[in-house]
């Protein structure tokens, strides 16, 4: 019994020990390194690189040229698409409606509902017709 008692105390503090180690900080997102001109911000979790200075005090950043050029891209994008939407509405172009069903595909439909409604109620008759006492005698009238 001893044993097994030293063997779970070993087991819980080989655990512990195991578990303080696991639990280190997680470094932020941004990573800072300075450059000849300020501070590199890395976003860690993009991947984005961001220029940053020392101004009155203050740490000023900015986006990198290539990442500029890249959003400025982006947002005349966006505009195109704003205004092509503008001028739809403008002129009163609706949205684009779903196909309905063709009269066939209507039918076939009616006609499979049909056909379950009919076994359904054939069904239901049965269930009427059937003998529910335990003595084998006539259902007794509710009514």
């Amino acid at each position: 019994m001893r044993q097994v008692i030293a063997a779970l105390a070993f087991g819980l503090a080989l655990g512990w020990s195991h578990l303080a180690v696991a639990q280190e900080p997680a470094p932020g997102r941004y990573s800072m390194q300075k450059a000849e001109t300020g501070f590199a911000r890395l976003d860690t979790e993009t991947g984005e690189v961001t220029l940053c200075q020392e101004k009155e005090g203050e740490l000023v950043c900015r986006m990198a040229a290539d990442q500029r050029a890249a959003f400025e891209r982006e947002l005349d994008l966006l505009t195109k698409r704003v205004e092509a939407l503008e001028k739809a509405v403008q002129g009163g172009a609706t949205a684009v409606k779903p196909d309905l069903p063709t009269d066939e595909e209507i039918d076939r439909t009616m006609s499979i509902m049909e056909r379950m409604m009919r076994k359904f109620m054939d069904i239901v008759k049965e269930l009427e017709g059937r003998d529910t006492t335990e003595e084998g005698g006539p259902v007794p009238d509710k009514t």
